[in-house]
């Protein structure tokens, strides 16, 4: 039932022209292979929105398939978890490596900066503006909650799933959907699930949507509305 709401959703957005800008990206990245993997970007832009007066609005949603696989996320964690991290090969902090950081401003600046995000332990997360000050806050990287009851890996690879979509002071956002290789229908599937949910965290659903756009890091713009 969920799929059938989601296509019936889409009606806004033609679907054969989101295949065929997919199919166009796929194309020119194949035909100029970069050294990296490039990222697909779903631009949108907004129209009959103040963002001075009307309500800004965030919202996040988990997509079908990780957009970002090599997204770094480092855990800030207690004992058994930094010894899960371990074995999993995932970047850990204990509250030791936390109190050396000594709330210096820069210092904090510097591991906002090295990871994508940040997990925290139950014991940890209520400690964090006192050991670090607002550092991950400002940076939008306040860590996500892992219980000791949770899987790490799962939770991370929820985590690299989830896109946040954040109304800033100006008309347009954009966001990471997928990568280029994916296949066409992952790629579908996803974009289709952060269109859906981006429209309904508008006012007016449609009627802000001015443009969508796909893009791919290194390639041209496509346009989808």
């Amino acid at each position: 039932a969920c799929e059938f709401s989601q296509a019936v959703k889409m009606s806004k957005l033609s679907s054969e022209a989101v295949r065929e800008a997919i199919k166009t990206m796929q194309k020119e990245s194949a035909d100029k292979k970069r050294k990296f993997r490039e990222s697909v970007e779903l631009q949108i832009g907004l129209k009959q929105y103040d963002p001075q007066k009307d309500k800004r609005f965030s919202g996040t949603v988990k997509l079908p398939r990780i957009p970002r696989p090599n997204m770094t996320v480092c855990i800030l964690g207690d004992a058994v978890h930094c010894e899960e991290a371990e074995k999993l090969s995932i970047p850990s902090m204990t509250v030791e490596d936390l109190k050396k950081l000594n709330k210096n401003k820069k210092l904090v600046k510097k591991l906002a900066q090295k990871y994508h995000a940040f997990m925290a332990s139950e014991a940890l997360i209520k400690q964090i503006p006192r050991l670090l000050g607002p550092g991950l806050n400002k940076a939008g990287k306040f860590p996500t909650l892992i219980t000791a009851q949770e899987k790490m890996q799962d939770k991370i690879d929820d985590l690299k799933a989830t896109i946040k979509f954040q109304m800033k002071k100006v008309l347009c956002l954009a966001v990471a959907v997928g990568h280029v290789e994916m296949t066409e229908q992952e790629l579908f599937a996803n974009i289709n699930v952060a269109v859906n949910f981006l429209v309904s965290l508008l006012k007016k659903n449609w009627q802000n949507v001015k443009s969508l756009h796909l893009k791919t890091t290194m390639g041209k713009v496509q346009r989808v509305f």
